[in-house]
């Protein structure tokens, strides 16, 4: 429980997302979290079978962790985890933060997502759970409207009893889905994506044909 851990001696974010692919909107906001928040480490946690979305493929999955971990090599306070691509079945926020808390209970968990998402955040399975097993991190940008946002915060904070807060970041307004749209029209990438990522894309011929499942849930 959030609670109970307080005075917990590590704390650590979970960044889950399709990452496909990831880019430099989600490394300022794994930055932004460690600075603001005191993070020990952000991991980065691509998803599986996830509920809201078709699954991408093994394939896919693997490309997916393989520009994730090529994106957070220069940087130690990042990592990576492959427990929600390996698991077989569909995956819940609420049960992954359980178990983590279940192997870790030294470890205040941050879970990092979308401020976007905290508006339809009473439809995800067990909201409440996910409250009770993290503090929840809700990146802004700047198109959203921050009143407007603080006030949904406060809204959940009361009814569900959890830990909230805004992280504040700087503006990127590009997403996944926009990347894989410029790739696919042969526009150029670069200062999207580190050239790691770039030039295992380029090597792997992804998004030459333009997909439209796998988005990310929080769009930058």
């Amino acid at each position: 429980m959030v609670n109970e851990r307080a005075d917990a001696q590590r704390k650590i974010g979970i960044f889950g997302g399709t990452f496909n692919p990831v880019h430099y909107g989600h490394l300022m906001i794994a930055e932004n979290a460690c600075e603001q928040f005191g993070l020990e480490k952000v991991i980065f946690m691509p998803t599986g079978h996830s509920p809201h979305k078709p699954f991408m493929g093994e394939d896919m999955n693997r490309h997916r962790c393989r520009m994730v971990e090529l994106a957070i090599a220069d940087n130690p306070l990042f990592g990576i985890s492959y427990r929600e691509i390996e698991n077989p079945g569909v995956n819940y926020t609420y049960e992954t933060l359980r178990q983590l808390n279940e192997e870790q209970p030294d470890t205040q968990f941050h879970f990092i997502l979308g401020a976007d998402s905290l508006f339809d955040f009473l439809f995800w399975r067990h909201p409440e759970m996910i409250c009770r097993e993290a503090v929840i991190l809700a990146a802004v940008r700047d198109t959203l409207d921050e009143k407007k946002v603080d006030e949904q915060i406060s809204y959940l904070c009361r009814k569900l009893q959890g830990q909230i807060y805004r992280l504040n970041t700087p503006n990127f307004n590009v997403s996944s889905k926009s990347i894989r749209e410029r790739i696919g029209k042969g526009q150029t990438i670069r200062y999207l994506v580190p050239d790691t990522v770039s030039d295992y894309i380029r090597s792997n011929g992804l998004y030459s044909v333009l997909s439209e499942g796998g988005d990310d849930e929080y769009e930058i």
